[in-house]
């Protein structure tokens, strides 16, 4: 799977609401803050906000504040927001995939894949990554030592 600036800028901006909460942040201050490009984030903000997962108040006082607390936002609702499904095959949902002959079992690989995506990205929120204190799930992959290699 690649992460896309536009999927990580996102989760980083969520982040950086989640960490000055109750208060808000102007595009610039967050822009700033995680050293991503502004008119950029710009787009990334609307994505998020049509998905309930900031609010945006205008004016002087006005910024982007989170709509939920960070315990119920997951890293998944983020990507989906500014991405779409986590798992597409030539934008198809992966069991939607068919494939002839010997390659038919293709098909569970993808859905296998986007299971697995689902057991990180669903069950991590903001708040575990604020905390630093990250999902079972997410630790035991940690620690294989093939997790760190680059393949």
């Amino acid at each position: 799977m690649h992460v896309t600036a536009r999927a990580d800028y996102a989760v980083r901006a969520v982040i950086e609401l989640a960490s000055i909460r109750p208060a808000s942040a102007t595009r610039q201050r967050l822009a700033d803050a995680q050293d991503i490009p502004g008119k950029f984030l710009e787009a990334i903000l609307g994505d998020l906000r049509r998905s309930r997962l900031i609010d945006a108040q205008r004016g002087a006082s006005g910024g982007y504040r989170l709509a939920r607390d960070p315990k119920d936002i997951t890293l998944a609702e983020i990507v989906r927001a500014t991405e779409g499904p986590l798992a597409a095959v030539r934008g198809l949902p992966p069991e939607d995939t068919l494939y002839p002959g010997p390659a038919a079992p293709l098909t569970q690989v993808w859905v296998a894949l986007r299971a697995s995506l689902r057991d990180v990205l669903e069950t991590t929120t903001v708040a575990d990554i604020l905390s630093g204190e990250l999902p079972p799930q997410v630790t035991e992959l940690l620690v294989r030592p093939d997790s760190w290699t680059r393949r």
